[in-house]
């Protein structure tokens, strides 16, 4: 076969590879694959301060109490217009850990009806954490507990499996 039939073949059996890999990596990281925010104004207004936590990281509940409260959100004043607030907290219940077809795992252990603020105060989260000292969450490069891309690069992605 000539060199130049090769070359489709090759790069298709590449781009396979690729695909595969992805898949494997998203269906074998289950526990720690969240889908992450894909709408463009939960984006821009949450992530201009924080990582737009994946909102399957909380449950209906805690989105909604979340969002009421933005003008005392950690200790600052997050407050939007109705509008958009309105639209973000419907976007974040809808995905919510708790919505229809989500199986959020993070939030195995939580008590019906509760409305955690904190992904960190999780069951899963603190058995997951509870290994790491102290001294590394108050280290300069990590600063706290919220500050996840600090330990899973690909956090941004939906991907929170250990690096």
């Amino acid at each position: 076969m000539k060199a130049t039939r090769l070359r489709p073949l090759a790069l298709g059996l590449a781009a396979l590879a690729v695909t595969v890999t992805l898949l494997d990596r998203a269906r074998a990281g289950d526990d720690d694959y969240y889908p992450p925010v894909t709408d463009a104004r939960t984006l821009q207004e949450c992530a201009s301060c924080h990582i737009a936590f994946p909102p399957s990281m909380l449950p209906a509940a805690s989105w909604k109490r979340m969002m009421g409260e933005l003008d005392k959100h950690f200790g600052d004043d997050a407050s939007l217009d109705a509008e958009t607030t309105a639209a973000i907290t419907r976007y974040l219940v809808d995905h919510a850990g708790d919505a229809p077809g989500q199986a959020s795992k993070l939030l195995r252990g939580l008590r019906p009806g509760a409305a955690p603020l904190r992904i960190t105060e999780l069951p899963k989260w603190v058995r997951e954490h509870d290994e790491v000292p102290q001294s590394d969450w108050a280290s300069k490069e990590v600063g706290s507990k919220a500050n996840c891309p600090a330990c899973h690069v690909d956090a941004e992605k939906g991907y929170f499996e250990d690096d």
